[in-house]
C-alpha cells in the first residue's frame, strides 16, 4: 500500500547521510528527480479514493519536504567541508609558473631602428597599405611603361576606373608622398610598414615584407647629409667597425642615386655564403629625392632638397640575428620564436 512505502522510504532518507557529492547526487535523483520515488508516489496518490486522500495527502507533504530537507542539509554539510578543506590550503606556497612570451625578431630589429633614428630627430609617420596609383608610383616618378607597375610585380586591386589603379603598395614611399602633400618642410620622419610584391616564396624572397623608409627635406640638403645619417645609423646598429660602402644605381625617385653595402657582419669580410663570398652585404638603396617628385608634392625644388633612403626590416634582422630563410619570419614557429625570449624589454 501506499502508506507503507512512505513508511518504508521514510526510514531510508532518515538512515542516508553522506559527504560525497556523486553519493549526495544519487539520492537527488532517486528521491527528488524528474523520474523519482516521490514523483511515482504522487502519481499512485491520484488513483486512490477520496477518503484516503484526505489521510494520506498531508502524510504525502511531509515526506517529500522531508527529502528536500535531507538533501539540503547534506549538500550545506557536504559545501562547509569542502570550504574547510580548501581553508588548509598553505597560501605561501608558490603557483604555477607561466611561460614567457618573446617578441618577433622582426619587432625586435624595427624597434631598434626607429630609437636609433629617432635620436637623429626622425619621428614614425605611417599610411595606408592599400594605396592608389599616384601615392605608389606616378608622384614617385615612375613612367607608364616603368616595370614595377606590371602584373607579375605589384599586387592590383582593381585597374583602370576613375581613381586609376588601385594595388597593395609596393614600398613605404607612398608615405613619404603623402607626408609631403599635406605639410610643408622641413620633413624628418622614417616610415616603417608592410609591403607587397607578387613573387615567388623561397628562403630569400617573399610576397610580403616589411620595409623602414626615411626622408629629410630642408634647405641645403647635401648628399653629404644622407652619408652621415646612415654612417651613423650602421654604427649603431652592428657596432663601430662596420665599414660602409656605396655603389651608383638608379631609382626612379631619386637622382644621384646609390645602393649601400656593409662589411659582413656574420664573416667579417672574410667571405661567407650570407656575402657571397664577397665580404661585402647590400642593405639598402638611397638618394637625393628627385627635383620631379617634390613638384609632384607641391614643394619647391629649387628652394628645398633632400634626402631618402628605404631598407627591408627582413635583411636586417637576417645580418643581424644570423636567420638564413625569411619564411621564418612569417611561420609562427613557437620554436622559432622561443629564442627570443631574453629580448622582452
Amino acid at each position: 500500500m501506499l502508506q507503507d512505502k512512505i513508511t518504508q522510504y521514510t526510514a531510508e532518507i532518515n538512515a542516508f547521510t553522506t559527504q560525497n557529492a556523486d553519493e549526495l547526487e544519487q539520492f537527488r535523483i532517486k528521491f527528488l528527480g524528474t523520474k523519482g520515488i516521490i514523483k511515482d508516489i504522487f502519481d499512485e496518490f491520484k488513483a486512490v479514493s477520496p477518503e484516503e486522500k484526505r489521510t494520506l495527502g498531508k502524510v504525502l507533504n511531509e515526506f517529500k519536504q522531508l527529502a528536500e530537507a535531507k538533501y539540503q542539509t547534506l549538500k550545506d554539510g557536504s559545501t562547509e567541508a569542502e570550504s574547510s578543506k580548501d581553508s588548509d590550503t598553505d597560501l605561501t606556497l608558490p603557483g604555477e609558473g607561466f611561460e614567457i612570451g618573446a617578441r618577433h625578431p622582426l619587432a625586435l630589429v624595427r624597434r631598434e631602428m626607429v630609437e636609433i633614428f629617432s635620436k637623429l630627430g626622425f619621428i614614425v609617420a605611417e599610411g595606408p597599405e592599400i594605396e592608389d596609383d599616384w601615392h605608389n608610383f606616378s608622384a614617385l616618378n615612375f613612367p607608364e611603361e616603368h616595370p614595377a607597375r606590371d602584373m607579375q610585380d605589384t599586387f592590383f586591386i582593381k585597374k583602370g576606373g576613375e581613381t586609376g589603379d588601385i594595388a597593395l603598395r609596393t614600398h613605404t614611399s607612398s608615405v613619404q608622398v603623402r607626408m609631403m602633400e599635406a605639410g610643408k618642410p622641413p620633413f624628418r620622419a622614417i616610415m616603417p610598414g608592410r609591403v607587397y610584391r607578387n613573387e615567388a616564396i623561397s628562403a630569400r624572397a617573399h610576397c610580403f615584407f616589411h620595409q623602414v623608409e626615411g626622408l629629410y627635406v630642408d634647405e641645403n640638403v647635401s648628399f653629404a647629409d644622407l652619408k652621415q645619417t646612415l654612417f651613423y645609423f650602421v654604427q649603431e646598429l652592428y657596432g663601430a667597425g662596420t665599414q660602409v660602402r656605396f655603389r651608383p644605381s638608379y631609382f626612379p625617385f631619386t637622382e644621384p642615386s646609390a645602393e649601400m653595402d656593409i662589411s659582413c657582419t656574420i664573416c667579417k669580410g672574410a667571405g661567407c655564403g650570407m656575402c657571397k663570398h664577397s665580404g661585402w652585404v647590400e642593405i639598402l638603396g638611397c638618394g637625393m629625392v628627385d627635383p620631379n617628385v617634390l613638384e609632384n608634392c607641391g614643394i619647391d625644388s629649387k628652394k628645398y632638397s633632400g634626402f631618402a633612403f628605404g631598407m627591408g626590416i627582413e635583411r636586417i634582422a637576417n645580418l643581424k640575428y644570423e636567420i638564413k630563410d625569411l619564411r621564418l619570419f612569417s611561420e609562427n614557429d613557437a620554436r622559432f620564436l622561443k629564442q627570443y625570449k631574453t629580448s622582452l624589454i
